[in-house]
Parts: C-alpha cells; sequence; structure tokens
C-alpha cells in the first residue's frame, strides 16, 4: 500500500506540475489570436485591363481570399477527406487520431502528426515547424483557443486561403489557377483531389515538378473520398483516369508583361513594400483583344523577318555523356539555361539524319523533326556546314510545334520590335508590346528607345509648309540636289528606289516618300521653322538636327511619342498625353485614385490649326491608298486608312505609323545594337505587317469614316488648300526653274514661295 501510495503521489505530483507548466508557463506566453480573427491575407498587387483581363501579378506569394460559401464544395470535400474527414465533428483535437500517432511516434518526437484542419491553421499562423512536445502543446493549446474564437466554417475559410501549396502560391484559388489555369469554380473532381493532395508535402507532391508523386497523392484522395461516400464508383473511375494538363506557373489573361512593369514600378513608387502585400488592384485603359492582336503581331512578323534572313545555327552544344541516365541529366542541366520563349522551345539533338532530327524537351519528351519541318535549318544539315552551324547530336535548338502538331526548327530572333496604339481623342493606351519577349529583354522600346524616325516624320514637315503656303497640289522638282544646287557639295540626298521623276505634286511626293522633294521643301521653309513646328506635335526639339537631313528624320523619336505626334492629325488638331493607370483599388474593392478620361476638343489642347490637320490627314491617307503604304488599304480593305512609312538611313529602322477611327498605332522593328536590316528591307516590309495584323482586330466592326472640311479650306485649283491661298497667293512650285542637263522639256514656270 506504500508503495502504491508513493506511486499515486508521485503520478498526482507530474500531473499537477505538467498542468502548472502548461498553464502557468506556456499558455501566458501564446501569442493573441489577432492574426486570425482580424485575417489579412497578404495578397499580391494584380493588374488588369480596362475589361477586366489580369495581365500581371506582383509579390512574394500567389494568393487569392475567397470566402467559404464561394468555395465549391467538390474542393472541400477532397481536402476533407485527407486531411481531416472529422472535422466539423471534433473539438479541434482528434484524440483518437493523436493518441494514434502518440504510440506511433514515442522514440523520437510527432513525426507522424495527425493533426487536424485547426491544429495546422495554429501551426501555420502562430508556430514553428520544429517536432518537439513543448510545440505539440502549444499547438494543442491554440487550436482551442481558435475553436473557441471563430465557427468551423471560419477556420476552413483561414486554412483553404493561407494554405502553402507550392510554386509561391498560397491558398486553393491560386493553386488552381497556377497549376491548372482555371478559377477555382471551374476545377473538375480530379483536379480538385490533386490540389488536396499537396498540403500534406508541397515540394513533394507538386504537381508541377514532380507530377507522378502528385498522382499517387491525388489517388489516395480519391480513394479516401469513395470510401466516405462522398463520390460514386462511377465518379472515382471517370476522376482516375482524366487527363490533367498541368501548368505550375502564373497564367495571364493576356500578354502585356511591359505594359505591367510601368504601372508596378508607378505603384511602388507611391506605395512602397505595401503595394506587394495589400490586395491593391489596377486597372489600366488597354483593351485585351487589341492588346493581344499587337502581341501576335509583333511576334509573328518579327519572326518572318528573322527566318527571311536565314538560320545563324545552334544556339550552343554539348557533349552527350554514353550513359543513359548521365545524358539525360546533361540535358535536363543545360536546358534550365534555355528556358521556353512562349511557343519558342529549347530542345536538345540526340540523333540526326538527312531526313530526320530527333531531339529531346526539357519536359523529357522525345520529338521527331522532318520533311518541311526541316526546311529553315537544310543548310546546317549538310555534311559540310560550318561546325558553329551545324546541326549534330548535342546541339541545342528551338523547335516549334504547328496546329497539326508537327514540329520545325527555328530559332530565337535577334532583332526587336515593338508597338503601340493608343486612342487619338484622349490618348488612352489600348495596347503595348515594347518588345519581342519581356523575360528576355524587359527594356522597353515603346516608351524609351530613342530611335530615327526616317521618313515617318515627313509628314510633320509637310505640316509646317502648309502653314508657309504650300498645299497638296504644289509642284515641287524631283531631280537630285547635285544637279540643280551647290548645296549637294556637302550633302547629296538620294530617293529610296533611285528614280527621279520630275516635278511632282507635294500629295505625290509624300505618297511616294521622295527624299529629294521633302528636302526640298524644308529647304524652301527653313530647317528653324520645321524646328519651332515640331514641339505642336510633343517632339523634343532638341533630339533632331539642325540642318536639312531633319527632313529625311534623323532625329530620334520614341515609338509612344511618334503615336502621340500623328494624334494631333488624326483628332483635328489636339495634343493627348498618353496615359495607362485608370483606377486604382484596395483589397476590397474601395478605389483609392482614378483618373477621368480628359475632355476632348479643348481649345487649350489645340496646337495645330483644324485646317492643317485635315489636308495632312488627306495626304496621309493617299499614303495608305495608293503610296508606300497602299498595303494597308489591300490588307484590310478600308478607305479611311491614314499613316506613312519610315525607313532610317541604311535601313537600321523600320517605322509604320498612321490611325483609322480614333485609334493611333506605331510599328517599329530593329537591331537594339543599331545595324542595317538589310538594303531589301523598308517600313513597308518590317513595320506596316505589323500594323496590319493588330489594327485589323482594333478596327473589326468598326464603319469607315469620313473627315468633314473645317471652314477656310478650298478644293477650287484641284486639291484642298487655305482659302487665303487662292489665286495664286501661296506656293505654287519649287525648284522648277532648275533642271538636270539634258531635261530641258521638264522646265516650268516657278512661283516663289510667301513666308
Amino acid at each position: 500500500m506504500k508503495w502504491i501510495l508513493a506511486l499515486v503521489v508521485l503520478l498526482s505530483t507530474l500531473i499537477i506540475g505538467a498542468l502548472a507548466y502548461i498553464f502557468l508557463g506556456l499558455a501566458p506566453g501564446l501569442p493573441a489570436l489577432d492574426a486570425i480573427t482580424d485575417y489579412q491575407p497578404k495578397i499580391p498587387l494584380r493588374i488588369y485591363t480596362a475589361d477586366n483581363a489580369l495581365i500581371g501579378e506582383f509579390g512574394e506569394e500567389h494568393r487569392d481570399f475567397v470566402p467559404i460559401k464561394d468555395i465549391p464544395d467538390v474542393m472541400k470535400n477532397a481536402l476533407l477527406s485527407i486531411e481531416d474527414a472529422r472535422f466539423y465533428e471534433h473539438n479541434g483535437v482528434d484524440f483518437i487520431g493523436l493518441t494514434r500517432a502518440f504510440v506511433a511516434d514515442l522514440g523520437g518526437g510527432f513525426h507522424q502528426g495527425a493533426s487536424t484542419i485547426t491544429m495546422q491553421v495554429a501551426r501555420n499562423f502562430f508556430l514553428s515547424q520544429e517536432k518537439t512536445v513543448t510545440r505539440k502543446i502549444k499547438e494543442i493549446l491554440l487550436t482551442f483557443r481558435i475553436e473557441a474564437a471563430l465557427s468551423k466554417d471560419q477556420i476552413l475559410e483561414l486554412y483553404m486561403n493561407q494554405i502553402y501549396l507550392g510554386q509561391r502560391t498560397h491558398g486553393f484559388s491560386s493553386a488552381a489557377k497556377t497549376y491548372f489555369g482555371k478559377s477555382l469554380n471551374q476545377i473538375t473532381l480530379a483536379e480538385a483531389a490533386m490540389l488536396a493532395g499537396i498540403p500534406q508535402n508541397p515540394v513533394r507532391h507538386n504537381p508541377a515538378v514532380n507530377f507522378p508523386k502528385a498522382k499517387q497523392r491525388q489517388m489516395l484522395v480519391l480513394k479516401s473520398m469513395l470510401n466516405k461516400g462522398m463520390i460514386t464508383e462511377a465518379q472515382f473511375d471517370t476522376a482516375s483516369h482524366e487527363h490533367l494538363t498541368v501548368t505550375g506557373k502564373q497564367m495571364y489573361d493576356a500578354h502585356a508583361d511591359y505594359a505591367a512593369e510601368m504601372v508596378r514600378q508607378s505603384i511602388v513608387a507611391e506605395y512602397k513594400d505595401t503595394a506587394y502585400t495589400a490586395g491593391i488592384k489596377v486597372y489600366t485603359t488597354l483593351l485585351k483583344a487589341d492588346q493581344e492582336a499587337a502581341y501576335e503581331a509583333v511576334r509573328k512578323n518579327v519572326m518572318d523577318y528573322d527566318q527571311r534572313h536565314g538560320y545563324r545555327g545552334p544556339e550552343a552544344f554539348i557533349s552527350l555523356p554514353a550513359d543513359e541516365d548521365e545524358r539525360d541529366d546533361a540535358i535536363d542541366e543545360v536546358l534550365k539555361k534555355h528556358p521556353a520563349n512562349d511557343k519558342l522551345i529549347a530542345a536538345v539533338v540526340t540523333k540526326v539524319s538527312s531526313k530526320t532530327v530527333q531531339a529531346d524537351l526539357a519536359s523529357g519528351e522525345s520529338i521527331e523533326i522532318n520533311g518541311d519541318g526541316l526546311r529553315f535549318a537544310s543548310s546546317a544539315l549538310q555534311s559540310k556546314a560550318k561546325s558553329d552551324l551545324k546541326v549534330i547530336p548535342g546541339a541545342i535548338i528551338r523547335v516549334i510545334q504547328d496546329t497539326k502538331m508537327r514540329w520545325s526548327i527555328t530559332q530565337l530572333p535577334e532583332v526587336e520590335g515593338a508597338y503601340v496604339a493608343i486612342n487619338a481623342q484622349t490618348g488612352a493606351y489600348r495596347a503595348m508590346v515594347g518588345g519581342f519577349d519581356f523575360n528576355r529583354k524587359k527594356f522597353n522600346h515603346v516608351t524609351s528607345a530613342w530611335r530615327q524616325p526616317g521618313s515617318s516624320i515627313k509628314p510633320f514637315i509637310y505640316s509646317a509648309a502648309l502653314e508657309k503656303g504650300f498645299s497638296p497640289s504644289t509642284l515641287i522638282n524631283d531631280v537630285q540636289l547635285s544637279a540643280t544646287t551647290e548645296e549637294s557639295l556637302k550633302w547629296d540626298p538620294r530617293n529610296d528606289d533611285g528614280k527621279y521623276d520630275g516635278p511632282v505634286t507635294m500629295r505625290t511626293a509624300l505618297a511616294q516618300s521622295k527624299n529629294v522633294v521633302s528636302v526640298r521643301i524644308l529647304k524652301t521653309i527653313g530647317v528653324s521653322t520645321a524646328l519651332e513646328w515640331l514641339p505642336h506635335f510633343g517632339f523634343n526639339k532638341d533630339k533632331h538636327p539642325s540642318n536639312l537631313t531633319l527632313a529625311l528624320g534623323t532625329g530620334q523619336v520614341t515609338p509612344v511619342q511618334l503615336a502621340a505626334g500623328y494624334a494631333v492629325f488624326a483628332n483635328g488638331g489636339y495634343q493627348v498625353t498618353p496615359w495607362l493607370i485608370s483606377k486604382v483599388t484596395d483589397a476590397r474593392g474601395k478605389v483609392l485614385s482614378e483618373t477621368k478620361a480628359p475632355a476632348i476638343a479643348q481649345d487649350s489642347d489645340r496646337v495645330i490649326d483644324s485646317r492643317n490637320a485635315f489636308i495632312t490627314d488627306s495626304m496621309l491617307r493617299e499614303v495608305a491608298l495608293r503610296g508606300t503604304g497602299a498595303a494597308a488599304d489591300q490588307r484590310l480593305g478600308r478607305r479611311d486608312l491614314a499613316g506613312k512609312t519610315g525607313t532610317s538611313s541604311e535601313a537600321v529602322d523600320g517605322w509604320f505609323a498612321g490611325y483609322a477611327d480614333n485609334i493611333v498605332g506605331v510599328a517599329w522593328m530593329g537591331y537594339d545594337d543599331p545595324k542595317s536590316l538589310g538594303g531589301r528591307e523598308f517600313g513597308a516590309t518590317l513595320a506596316l505587317p505589323i500594323w496590319i495584323d493588330s489594327m485589323r482586330v482594333s478596327l473589326a466592326g468598326k464603319p469607315e469614316t469620313q473627315r468633314t472640311a473645317p471652314d477656310g479650306v478650298s478644293n477650287a485649283e484641284g486639291d484642298w488648300m487655305y482659302s487665303e491661298f487662292l489665286n495664286g497667293a501661296g506656293v505654287k512650285s519649287v525648284d522648277l526653274d532648275v533642271q538636270p542637263a539634258g531635261d530641258a522639256d521638264k522646265t516650268a514656270p516657278t512661283t516663289q514661295p510667301v513666308n
């Protein structure tokens, strides 16, 4: 009896001591529950188009907050079946499961777990991941507190929005987008089961990293759901065999990386680090359809140019080990250094013959390329091909798959391209593609690339000339300066096509982009006059030369600056300022700031006479109808297109700037390290196709527009002119009294310009 009594006393002492330790030692030091009772999830900065398409997300954690009532039952059931089937029955601690885990783990901590959903919430919000008895006791104490403070639905809501699920993703809503590119309410039973299997081990069960393990875990979830009567045998069979496509990366609704980065910089400058966690939403002025069309147009036409200029050979070479496992490891390692570029996928060549190339992809898939798929790289398959060009085993190449699932050899282009579209009335961006690929080069060519505009500057010189008495019918002598003036001793500009037509109208000269005529016009009105005129359109005067080369676009502009300049012609003479952010809200939808579209056609914004805008517009329509931009009219089938091609000296830059309706678009192509794009390349072959492919979507369904002649213009002498320059008062011709020897038949009287 003494021994029994002693044992009882000892046990009682231990129990009292343990309880004292728990309630006097551990309990007072437990954290407050503010983190869950006033839950403030870290929600990233998200950026949208005007029509609500997601284009960017920035923050360390990918997370959406979805109320429990909006989480589909299939997702809740899948999770509870595998993580905590008795969640709605116990008081936070499942003692049956806990006892089983304790017995199994007596030798060394609580490795088996048996944690309920509530216990996981306690651990994830308040505790470390260490596996000790003390931490487990704290976890249980916090669990009871949480169960007392929150309802079961509130606890489950916290868990399903907070839990880490791999790929920087937190919560099941974001995981559905990350792994399957879907909203949570769109997922299937099979997808829900795979997501529910991740929490136990987000590294091992990550479907993007280890699909076989994720599949095994998915099957356990499905079997658990079947055993608990949550699904039928038929549903189990269907879900078990459903093919799942896993992406493993954040999916956006439109490709607008350059615009999203502009917005990110602006928001972070204002809101600092909270920009990445406060759930701020930014709505831009971009339109999804226009943006996607512009992205595809730039990609396609940059690739077309690149293909025209030949295959440059593999990106790199590696030696393939003889051992199969070592070879696979070598291929995996090198392909990490050559990530996919949208549809342009890196591959390592494993076998080569004259008719077939076999290659391995980063996915582990082995592909075969033959027939037309080899045509682009045919020179690299020849036995006498240079070593740096030749496709051999171990070569890293780029491949692309067409709609019929056929593979072809391609390559990453070296050239860059850009496109921007704005609303001519308000200046709001409609589309912005700052380069071929943001992940490869983050430099935004739309806003930051200062390039020579070439002939796309000519309409502004012609506009200045209208103020000096010129009209579209003014005749200018299209002959080389070397034949008519000693000015050629310093500089002798030529027409691109080498053709000279003698007296031509200013309208024809702009349509055919006559270089010599443009120089003669500038020489007549004076360089200083033109330089003073350019700022009316938003150009920096100090970015343009104070000499006659100004007429051929040897100054510098950015694509968006050129777009704003052409908008003045498109909207009847008003300057606009391009803008991108329309509204910023907090996580609850409260408007933090909003930009209203500026009022249209305010007198304070007028920078040129409406007559000047009207007449210049009529000449720009001629360019798109019968001039260097005629492909626009032919391919779009509209008569209201206006614009101008531009090719800088030595074809270093290719441009097309133009508009229709109230949409102004500017396309550009060139190398970041300036060099010639080729002797047979011009703005019409480089940039105009980008503009056409983009505007086809932007103008879809829009009726053609016609301009009404403003007061003060007349068409009494065969073309438009200012009324005050009728009856011989304006400039009727330029330099027709001089001509090259042997061209006496082209003499014509000249009228001195009125300045």
